[in-house]
């Protein structure tokens, strides 16, 4: 596979495809947030809400997923953005290679021929980099996605390194980690978040790491990066 990178605005994907496919995922990227951005433009609160939200009306598929996404979990809509950006713009790019990687911002999906190894990165935690996933995407596409409340610029209510989710969905494992990330306000919440997280429905496996600390849970093929 061939690496690229695409960014509008503040979407910004780190692609891995089959060939260069630059203006083809500048074109889907384009489309995809101009769905959300329509549907913004219409109900201005959407953007800001923190809670679930309740579609009056119709709206495009992609919104929908994310009104799911964060229903399911107990989270806003957008928090699930990212994860559907990389999830809609991958979708549409297996129509010109059989093997794809979206990441977008920590939001990874990706159909691959072989299984893949994903580090986790956790800031300043002595595991960042030190250990990771083997993702197998072979027979359908797959999702891990990650939420941080010491990293980056997304809006996390807790102070976890990482919160790491595995799904099917990536526009749920995107809202997933930031709902498990909000309950991790120190070491002693990892198992209740786990717990709380778990019971998401669609939710494969969840690692979160604080400190030198890491709580497991679910269908997880841990592996140690070199």
């Amino acid at each position: 596979m061939v690496s690229f990178n695409v960014v509008v605005k503040e979407t910004d994907l780190f692609i891995h495809a089959g060939e260069i496919l630059v203006d083809k995922t500048t074109e889907l990227v384009l489309k995809y947030r101009g769905y959300v951005e329509s549907y913004i433009n219409r109900y201005p609160e959407f953007e800001k809400t923190l809670k679930p939200w309740q579609i009056n009306g119709p709206a495009p598929i992609i919104v929908r997923d994310m009104v799911n996404a964060g229903n399911k979990a107990g989270v806003g809509p957008m928090a699930a953005v990212a994860g559907a950006i990389a999830e809609y713009v991958g979708l549409d790019l297996l129509s010109s290679s059989d093997e794809v990687v979206v990441e977008n911002g920590g939001d990874i999906f990706l159909k691959t021929n072989e299984p893949v190894k994903i580090g986790i990165f956790a800031g300043k935690s002595p595991l960042s980099l030190r250990i990771g996933f083997r993702i197998d995407s072979v027979k359908k596409p797959a999702a891990v996605c990650t939420s941080s409340g010491t990293v980056g610029h997304s809006l996390s209510l807790g102070n976890a390194d990482a919160v790491c989710v595995l799904s099917e969905s990536c526009p749920l494992a995107d809202a997933a980690a930031t709902s498990i990330g909000n309950h991790v306000k120190s070491k002693s919440d990892i198992q209740k978040a786990i717990h709380i997280g778990k019971n998401i429905s669609g939710i494969n496996g969840i690692a979160i790491i604080m400190g030198d600390e890491i709580g497991l849970w679910g269908n997880l093929e841990l592996i140690k990066i070199s």
